[in-house]
């Protein structure tokens, strides 16, 4: 009976080896028909989406046509006098989908493309419309050109008037623009004494102040009333010398905003009134020449220099 049983161990061993072969070569075949289908669903998934990126490119230039040929379509009407409303709500929905950064679907590129259709049927009629409205507007031009050209006269002339007008005012505001005359510019010491500029330098201790002087010249066409006149003391370096806590501060100049030393608001009167400025440094000068510009509101009335030693 052991024999029997050791004949046939052999046996069920081979049978249990060949059954792990057979499913082992099941598995094999399966796992490759598996691999097969998943390449053959990836092929055709690229196929598709490869399809649907090309027509969406083919779309998207069909999109920029059409929008191209509506904006040429608006302008022109809109040059004619017609009116573009329902051609710019087309040309607005085809920028919206234009700008659009997904990819569309099969059934959105059919609806597109059938709204692009529409659109190009409009383009046709709107052809038409703009055809009409040229034969219309030569026609007011034909009816409407002696008066046009009675128009242009009448403006030649209006334009012709309004240039010797501003001429006239150009001149008026020359003439009416101030001067300052007889500018003094004086160093005060701390006594008071006062040591006018001559042809002798200024010495930094005989200045406690700088003393400027002047009249307004007389201006029969000068507007009278009040006035800002403002004083400013450059340094040799062409920078102006100011201190606001001494009432120094700033005023606009050819658009652009400067510095001033000191300022008066005066009352105009035509008398040739004089005027006088004080400004108390409270620091040495710097050597060299220094220059005093005189502003009434936003113009240069007059300038004089002094030279500190």
């Amino acid at each position: 009976m052991n024999t029997e049983f050791e004949k046939n161990a052999p046996e069920k061993k081979d049978q249990g080896k060949n059954i792990i072969i057979i499913v082992l070569v099941l598995l094999v075949i399966i796992s490759g028909i598996k691999l097969y289908t998943d390449y053959v669903d990836r092929t055709k998934k690229s196929e598709e989406i490869l399809l649907l990126s090309t027509e969406n490119n083919d779309l998207n230039q069909r999109l920029d046509s059409v929008t191209y040929q509506l904006d040429l379509r608006i302008q022109e009407i809109e040059k004619l006098g017609g009116d573009v409303k329902s051609l710019e709500e087309a040309r607005d929905q085809l920028i919206a989908e234009r700008n659009t950064s997904r990819q569309r679907s099969s059934s959105e590129i059919v609806a597109l493309n059938e709204k692009i259709k529409s659109f190009n049927g409009m383009i046709v009629e709107k052809d038409q419309e703009i055809l009409e409205l040229r034969a219309m507007n030569q026609q007011l031009f034909t009816e409407n050109q002696d008066l046009k050209t009675t128009q242009a006269e009448i403006e030649e002339e209006v334009a012709q008037l309004n240039i010797q007008k501003e001429d006239l005012q150009a001149k008026v505001n020359v003439a009416s623009m101030l001067k300052a005359e007889n500018i003094e510019i004086a160093a005060v010491n701390s006594k008071g004494k006062e040591r006018v500029e001559t042809t002798k330098d200024f010495k930094n201790r005989q200045i406690e102040r700088i003393k400027v002087s002047f009249n307004l010249a007389d201006n029969k066409v000068a507007e009278k009333g009040p006035r800002n006149i403002y004083v400013q003391v450059l340094a040799p370096n062409a920078q102006p010398i100011f201190d606001v806590a001494k009432g120094s501060g700033t005023f606009m100049m050819d658009g652009a905003e400067q510095f001033y030393t000191v300022k008066q608001d005066v009352i105009f009167n035509n008398t040739e009134q004089e005027l006088t400025f004080f400004y108390e440094k409270g620091s040495d000068y710097v050597s060299g020449t220094h220059q005093v510009k005189i502003y009434v509101d936003n113009y240069v009335v007059g300038s004089k220099t002094f030279t500190v030693k």
